[in-house]
């Protein structure tokens, strides 16, 4: 189900009462009685509609998708088939019923309830894009249960702004209780003095006010890591210098979480040898989507993009140039 069909009076309760007095929202979460989470319960209540969210379970893992934000990005051709020319790239979208002068970008961090571990993957961007309609990460979890001093783990895909924006809240680690498992190449890459003067060096400041502050809580990782029992790092490096992707497989079901791997659902998807504008490195990220769609393809196994339609849970169907996306629907259920 998504947050949309929550009303106000679901969400903010009979006259008086707040989200404070709804269970059905906060799930009974002893945390949200904490002084520690009054900056998060002011946030869940700003608003009377929540963000989207999408449930679904993987075996026994619990999956919970949170639409962070989305916003028009201006003109496709722009961002996506940079080496092609602006008629190619529009003729596959009108192909696909995809208007050509602009296209939306969605993103959808994922938190994983192993039973155990309650797993955070990626962070959205936090406060700094609240005044864009986006940061609404900690909003989705606490319609769906969850407080940010639940997570006890948040694992970083990779370090853009997009995905390490919501690590802090006001200057304080937002996830209180959490330790955090990021790339060791990708960390490196971007904690380098040589990136001053360089086109990285505004992603860099944004990993030092983000991401450095937390080094000591980091387990630094690379290919073939558990994160937990079912939850193990795959190398899928080219978007970024260090960019994993993960493999979750419970009770026989399996999921894959690409991240930024592809970044649109046709354009990257059908034509992946396309380069893409953000691709730090566009050779080495052609090449990965190639191999890990090839595989989510082959395998028919269910991944989740970061930037795919929301819930960005889908599969990869192979056709002569690529990938046709297939939105998930009824499988999770049954």
């Amino acid at each position: 189900m998504t947050g949309t069909g929550i009303g106000r009076r679901t969400l903010l309760g009979t006259a008086g009462l707040t989200l404070l007095a709804a269970p059905a929202i906060i799930g009974n979460r002893a945390a949200f009685a904490q002084d520690s989470s009054k900056a998060s319960r002011k946030l869940a209540i700003d608003r009377v509609i929540p963000p989207d969210i999408h449930k679904f379970k993987v075996g026994s893992f619990e999956v919970l998708v949170v639409k962070d934000g989305a916003r028009p990005s201006g003109v496709p051709n722009e961002t996506f088939g940079i080496n092609q020319s602006a008629e190619t790239v529009g003729a596959l979208l009108s192909e696909n019923f995809l208007p050509t002068d602009q296209f939306v970008n969605g993103f959808s961090p994922t938190l994983i309830d192993t039973g155990s571990d309650v797993i955070l993957f990626d962070t959205g961007f936090g406060k700094a894009g609240r005044a864009q309609g986006a940061g609404r990460l900690i909003e989705g979890m606490a319609a769906a249960g969850y407080m940010p001093a639940d997570v006890t783990i948040v694992v970083l895909t990779h370090m853009h702004g997009d995905h390490i924006g919501g690590l802090m809240e006001d200057g304080k680690p937002a996830f209180e209780n959490a330790r955090y498992v990021a790339g060791q190449k990708e960390y490196d890459f971007w904690t380098d003095p040589a990136r001053v003067g360089t086109p990285a060096e505004g992603g860099q400041k944004g990993v030092l006010a983000n991401v450095k502050p937390l080094a000591e809580k980091i387990t630094f990782i690379g290919d073939g890591a558990d994160v937990v029992p079912g939850i193990t790092s795959m190398a899928a490096f080219g978007h970024s210098p260090g960019h994993l992707i993960f493999n979750v497989e419970s009770a026989g079901k399996r999921l894959i979480l690409t991240a930024d791997t592809a970044n649109h659902f046709v354009l990257s998807l059908q034509r992946p040898e396309w380069e893409v504008k953000f691709d730090m490195d566009k050779t080495a990220a052609a090449a990965t989507r190639k191999k890990v769609f090839d595989m989510v393809s082959t395998d028919k196994v269910a991944f989740l993009g970061y930037h795919m339609p929301f819930p960005a849970v889908g599969y990869a169907e192979r056709q002569e140039t690529g990938y046709r996306f297939v939105p998930k629907s009824y499988q999770f259920d049954i």
